[in-house]
């Protein structure tokens, strides 16, 4: 199996197609969804209705809040910089109620330097905050997976692999608490995927709906008191 994580091209990606995907409210008090990502938020090897993304709009619509399935600038492989590029080339508009952020896998994947993800990612959390009507109270950043507890890392260095994922974490919730920015902290239930493969997707390397589900019932709070 090729890893998925890091399917890179020359050229600076285009946004990816949005799924067919649910009719959403359609009232005018409608809050709108803007999903940041990479295979993660995509929910690679899931059906698009098990996206976190699409479950916590789904979760959020439970709960009586009218909200939108997110607009979703994502693709398995991107890193920082690809996904700056993407939302760069999808020229949004600053008028989103929420906006989510979860990247930095294929940073780390592809060995690149926690210097340059500190640099890229701080750009990102800005970007991310302006199209959330400038607002940081708006925007959920989530934490990175730690792929060495599935399948795929078999006979890879786990220890050296999480290890490193805990790195970039930590650059990610120092920035993102210094920007007044939620940091969700995901991984500790990516981890439980080693003893449960419930948790993990068909390809042995993403994860389920089930896990899926998890993280948006984790975000689930904080996303309530920003659209209340």
């Amino acid at each position: 199996m090729s890893f998925a994580f890091a399917a890179c091209k020359k050229d600076a990606p285009e946004p990816a197609a949005a799924p067919d995907l649910p009719p959403t409210p359609t009232a005018d008090n409608t809050r709108t969804y803007l999903a940041l990502g990479d295979s993660y938020t995509i929910g690679q090897s899931v059906p698009a209705v098990d996206q976190w993304g699409m479950q916590l709009a789904a979760l959020l619509r439970e709960e009586g809040i009218a909200i939108s399935n997110p607009v979703t600038v994502a693709r398995t492989g991107w890193t920082t910089s690809e996904l700056a590029s993407a939302i760069a080339a999808a020229d949004l508009k600053p008028s989103f109620d929420l906006v989510s952020l979860l990247i930095g896998v294929n940073n780390q994947y592809r060995g690149q330097s926690l210097e340059t993800y500190r640099s890229e990612f701080g750009q990102l959390l800005q970007t991310a905050i302006r199209l959330a009507k400038g607002d940081p109270t708006r925007v959920l950043v989530l934490s990175i997976p730690d792929w060495g507890a599935t399948p795929f890392a078999q006979g890879s260095n786990r220890q050296q692999i999480s290890a490193e994922i805990n790195a970039f974490n930590d650059v990610a919730r120092e920035i993102t608490k210094n920007a007044g920015v939620t940091f969700i902290d995901i991984t500790p239930l990516t981890r439980e995927a080693a003893s449960d493969p419930s948790y993990v997707a068909g390809d042995g390397l993403h994860y389920s709906g089930t896990m899926h589900r998890e993280w948006a019932l984790l975000t689930l709070p904080k996303a309530k008191d920003i659209l209340k």
